[in-house]
């Protein structure tokens, strides 16, 4: 190796090192303010919507005939503020005339999209279709398609339905 070789290999190497470090720096004030963006904050509060909204439409959609209480308390706990209220409310006569019809249901989220959201005021709004399938005491299943828009409210302890409407199909 020449001596004119050595000194260019020799002088790559703070180069690459000062590269290296300059890439370094840039990565991290690139994660540092990406963290702190508003379009990623509000993402994460859409997904947190969408992902509460899913999993406590399907709740309150479901119903174990043979526990009816247990069924209507999971319904209470997907719900905050009017519609929490409602069930609360309503609870022991619903649970009576479910009890004797010993029906169960359970139902599914096919779709759902977030349509409002209000990061700030702590508000969505979620339309969804929802596959129930339902099982009289007989024994015999039907499966029913329906569609919602929820509303929901972030009350500090994460995302929960504040109202839930069925949206009419119509007719073609």
């Amino acid at each position: 190796m020449t001596d004119a070789a050595a000194v260019k290999r020799r002088s790559a190497w703070p180069a690459a090192l000062l590269a290296g470090a300059l890439f370094c720096g840039f990565a991290g004030w690139t994660y540092a303010h990406t963290r702190a963006d508003d379009d990623l904050a509000h993402a994460r509060d859409r997904d947190g919507a969408l992902d509460a909204a899913r999993r406590h439409i399907a709740v309150v959609n479901t119903m174990d005939g043979q526990h009816v209480r247990a069924s209507l308390r999971a319904w209470t706990k997907a719900a905050d503020g009017p519609l929490a209220d409602e069930l609360r409310r309503t609870g022991d006569d619903s649970a009576k005339v479910l009890e004797q019809e010993g029906t169960s249901t359970r139902a599914t989220v096919t779709d759902a999209a977030v349509t409002a959201l209000d990061s700030r005021a702590g508000t969505a709004k979620v339309i969804a279709t929802v596959r129930v399938e339902v099982t009289a005491r007989t024994g015999k299943s039907t499966t029913d398609r329906k569609r919602f828009e929820a509303r929901l409210d972030d009350n500090g302890a994460g995302w929960k339905l504040s109202s839930l409407s069925a949206v009419p199909v119509a007719a073609e």
